[in-house]
């Protein structure tokens, strides 16, 4: 388990660094801005239906199902190809109708846009990307399968195209004639077949042959419906507190770009952490509660617990501690201003009190999802958006732009705490050992120990910060002050074993 979420995380890492590259040529190039808005909220529509029909849906009811099929050998690849009928032949439809009806979407999405340049430009940009969904959705299915076999590599190496395309879109465009958001767009479609073609080829090697077939609404399929709606639902949930949040900024000019530039930042450990265990610890829990073994069920739990802690912990604190230096060395060059960074910081520190709970979120789902139980987490999901639009809404006469990125991280707590209570009733699967609770307060203090090195270092170095490359110096030297900091105190106090991990990657080897 230990080695597949380190495999997962390493593609996941590289394209979360390859996506920070992205979105330094954007902000340099475009900048935060009214060009920058409409990219944002065209290139969410995907995005947003990608992960409510595809990912959400058949993370949480596609691969348990061809997991037991695949452990009986009940002919899992005819279940597979009945699944990738009927999701395209849905999200076909889907994408036929977004496109006649993209300027509705449009208003519905971002209100805001209505009677500036913002909203015509979103409307001929989602016309272009939006097909992108049907490509990805189909990869999504076919990825799923790969990890329900066991082979996470190229399922996850995938995503790492699309950020090569458009940053070689984005470099072209520089050299060529400065068209940069035109060669951006065109470049997100190119992507998605690229995506599809490379996982539908890792699945045929991998003894899964799957195909289109003839959507039909079969006993099976029909069980999977049962299954995906809610979890499908639950994740629209998701898509419309982002959505509330992008209504809320779209009023004002920029902020779109300014939340765009902060989610980006705090997306970088949640990837790599938290969607690389919550992908491996779905199909572990899946298999271990298939055969009644509920010890290996509960070591998978807390395990995967102990080691996304271990790493997010740090990473929130950085978040809330720098986030300044770590805006200005990524965002501050070519169109992007110092008002731009200051206000993407912010945005920053208040998604980085809400990483773990992003996180933890990928950690209980699992629990629920792996007894098919998929209606749970989508009640709770309808408290944390109600929560989200009361605050966001609420909020933004006096917090203005702000006050999404304060809601979303306040519902996010409030959705842990309602999955976590729940999880209770499965016994003793989802409790945390003794061991593993006492390095997670353990990891709290190393990481409150690292954010005053860091504030102090930081504050020192402010103001020394005014060229491109001292504040690039200042910002890699606090990450690797992090680092060590972190890894000393963490190993001092008995918050991870190095040796511990080292012999569980032997025993996996």
């Amino acid at each position: 388990m230990l080695r597949s979420i380190m495999t997962v995380g390493f593609w996941t890492l590289l394209s979360r660094v390859l996506g920070m590259v992205r979105e330094i040529l954007l902000f340099a190039l475009i900048g935060a801005g009214p060009v920058m808005d409409a990219f944002v909220a065209a290139f969410r529509l995907p995005n947003m239906f990608r992960r409510f029909f595809a990912e959400g849906a058949f993370n949480a009811a596609f691969v348990p199902m061809f997991s037991k099929r695949l452990a009986d050998d009940r002919d899992a690849i005819g279940f597979a190809n009945q699944a990738m009928g009927g999701l395209a032949f849905t999200v076909l439809i889907l994408t036929a109708v977004a496109m006649i009806f993209m300027p509705a979407l449009v208003w519905i999405t971002a209100s805001g846009f209505a009677g500036d340049a913002r909203f015509d430009m979103t409307v001929d940009f989602g016309r272009i990307m939006f097909p992108y969904i049907l490509l990805i959705s189909s990869a999504a299915l076919l990825s799923g399968a790969l990890n329900a076999k066991g082979h996470f590599a190229v399922a996850a190496a995938a995503p790492v195209f699309l950020n090569i395309l458009v940053i070689a879109a984005l470099g072209l465009s520089w050299v060529m004639d400065g068209r940069h958001i035109s060669y951006l767009i065109w470049s997100i479609p190119v992507a998605g077949v690229v995506q599809l073609v490379m996982v539908w080829v890792a699945c045929h090697k991998a003894g899964l042959p799957i195909t289109l077939s003839r959507p039909r609404l079969s006993p099976d399929m029909k069980h999977l419906i049962r299954i995906a709606v809610p979890a499908a639902l639950a994740n629209g949930v998701v898509q419309v507190n982002l959505l509330v949040g992008q209504l809320v900024s779209s009023q004002y000019t920029g902020a779109v770009s300014w939340l765009y530039g902060a989610d980006r930042l705090y997306q970088l450990p949640l990837g790599v952490v938290g969607i690389a265990v919550g992908l491996v610890l779905l199909p572990e829990l899946s298999k271990r509660l298939q055969t009644h073994d509920d010890a290996g069920a509960k070591d998978a739990f807390n395990r995967g617990t102990e080691i996304a802690l271990a790493l997010t912990l740090p990473a929130a604190v950085a978040l809330c501690v720098i986030p300044v230096p770590l805006t200005s060395m990524l965002y501050e060059y070519g169109a992007t201003g110092r008002d731009d960074i200051v206000a993407i910081a912010l945005a920053t520190a208040i998604y980085g009190l809400g990483l773990p709970a992003f996180i933890l979120q990928k950690l209980l789902q699992p629990l629920f999802f792996a007894r098919e139980d998929t209606k749970t987490p989508f009640r709770f999901a309808v408290w944390s958006m109600i929560v989200n639009a009361a605050l966001a809404l609420g909020l933004m006469p006096w917090l203005g732009w702000i006050s999404a990125a304060v809601a979303t991280t306040l519902s996010s707590w409030v959705m842990v705490a309602l999955l976590a209570g729940s999880a209770r009733r499965f016994g003793d699967v989802a409790r945390l050992s003794p061991t593993v609770k006492s390095r997670i307060l353990r990891m709290c203090i190393a990481s409150a120990i690292m954010g005053g090195s860091l504030w102090c270092v930081a504050t020192l170095g402010q103001g020394y910060a005014g060229q491109a490359p001292i504040r690039i110096a200042l910002a890699l030297g606090l990450i690797i002050l992090g680092v060590v900091v972190y890894g000393a105190a963490g190993r001092r106090l008995g918050a991870f074993d190095v040796h511990d991990i080292k012999s569980s990657l032997r025993r996996r080897g």
